[in-house]
């Protein structure tokens, strides 16, 4: 399927007020601990906030652990964790979840369906829907399709793209933002304002590609003003 393509989806819910999808630069950038830590910042404010994850991959010892994201996630927004991400997407291998249902010798599936799949809390319960996406922007979220096709079908408000503030930090993130088309906010995970290289990289990012970039833990509270609109 076109990456970009509108997904047809049988059974649709009831969208949040303000839907968000958080997507990243690669794996293990700080996507969940950015998610949940939106999440708790949002229910502190008293905003009804919900977060999903439409499947998710991890190693048998994150399970026993309380540890996959959607236990890190569900703590944060006071939901359970089958209810952030259905309990047949939880895929026990460290791989994208596609591959790790391939691997596992369990059935493939779409994007259509994991979109099907997607249930949101009534508006009363929820001002506020994060929703993550599994490793990079182009890394498979199903069997036809990557992130991008899962922005396409739910068509966000906004975009949080999550990297890992380091060195080649610029390159990931127009590289990321580039192929977006939608408005994005970028967030730069462990940023430290000391640091050259990540206030450099901010700097450049901002003041050359006209970003708006965002350092964590320090912006947090204007991180949740972008988020509210």
């Amino acid at each position: 399927m076109a990456e970009n393509a509108p997904v047809t989806v049988d059974a649709p819910t009831a969208r949040p007020r303000r839907l968000v999808a958080v997507v990243g630069t690669g794996t293990a950038v700080g996507k969940t601990w950015v998610t949940a830590g939106l999440a708790r910042r949002l229910a502190a404010r008293g905003v009804p906030v919900a977060v999903r994850k439409l499947a998710q991959s991890f190693v048998p010892g994150d399970l026993e652990a309380g540890a996959t994201d959607a236990h890190v996630l569900a703590r944060a927004s006071g939901e359970a964790p089958e209810a952030v991400c259905p309990l047949h997407r939880w895929y026990e291998v460290a791989l994208a979840p596609p591959m790790a249902a391939e691997a596992l010798g369990r059935p493939p599936f779409t994007v259509a369906e994991l979109l099907g799949e997607l249930r949101w809390p009534g508006p009363d319960r929820c001002r506020v829907g994060l929703l993550e996406t599994a490793g990079g922007l182009l890394s498979p979220q199903a069997d036809d399709g990557s992130a991008t096709a899962v922005l396409a079908g739910v068509q966000p408000d906004l975009v949080l793209v999550v990297a890992d503030t380091a060195l080649g930090v610029v390159h990931a993130v127009r590289a990321v933002v580039d192929r977006l088309g939608r408005p994005a906010v970028v967030v730069l995970n462990r940023y430290d304002p000391a640091a050259d290289v990540h206030r450099r990289s901010r700097d450049w990012l901002a003041g050359r590609d006209g970003l708006t970039v965002l350092g964590l833990p320090g912006d947090g509270d204007e991180l949740v003003r972008r988020v509210l609109g």
